[in-house]
């Protein structure tokens, strides 16, 4: 008897399985995540995720991993072959931060929610601070440089935290104009290095 070809045949399911969740995500909002309808879109048992995923839980926070391993990737790349000036580094940093927020705008606001779930994963956990230690590491170097105000590097990095996020949420959920978004941001920039600069008071 001749069965329908099966969409998934082998390799890496748990891959598979994290792609197709990715794409729902984008598509249809995380309400519609879930393991069984993974399964049904790879074409394989029902009971397949569970060797990779113990529930929809795990799931939603493995994306998230995901997510933040891959803004973390895109932030250190765009730190390549862009000089020792703090300021040039800062603003690189902060275009492929916006850039990967207006890209990714539903795993973003997944991965935002998730981490505060009592049951994120402590990878997820650690995670969830490594993009905001690039910044801080930048903040010191840029002391060091006297580039940036002298100060706590926590107490200088949290206006730019603050500043960042603020604008890339603003932009990923619509409330800003396209015209305004793509201006705004080199506003944005320039309102962070004045708050940097040395003579900046806190």
């Amino acid at each position: 008897m001749q069965t329908r070809p099966r969409r998934y045949h082998h390799g890496d399911l748990r891959a598979a399985l994290l792609a197709r969740a990715e794409e729902t995500l984008r598509e249809k909002g995380a309400a519609a995540l879930s393991l069984r309808e993974l399964a049904r879109d790879l074409d394989v048992s029902h009971a397949a995720p569970s060797r990779h995923f113990k529930d929809r839980q795990a799931l939603l926070d493995a994306l998230a991993l995901v997510g933040y391993e891959r803004m973390t990737a895109v932030m250190l790349a765009s730190q390549v072959d862009v000089g020792e000036s703090c300021r040039k580094r800062l603003e690189a940093m902060v275009r492929a931060y916006v850039g990967f927020c207006l890209d990714n705008a539903e795993l973003l606001d997944l991965m935002c929610s998730i981490k505060h779930d009592p049951q994120a994963s402590a990878a997820l956990l650690d995670a969830t601070g490594r993009w905001s230690e690039l910044i801080e590491r930048l903040v010191a170097e840029g002391q060091r440089q006297g580039e940036v105000r002298e100060g706590p590097v926590a107490r200088v990095g949290v206006p730019v935290f603050a500043t960042l996020h603020g604008y890339a949420d603003l932009a990923a959920t619509g409330m800003l104009t396209p015209e305004l978004a793509e201006g705004g941001l080199d506003d944005v920039i320039a309102f962070i290095l004045r708050g940097c600069a040395p003579d900046a008071r806190a």
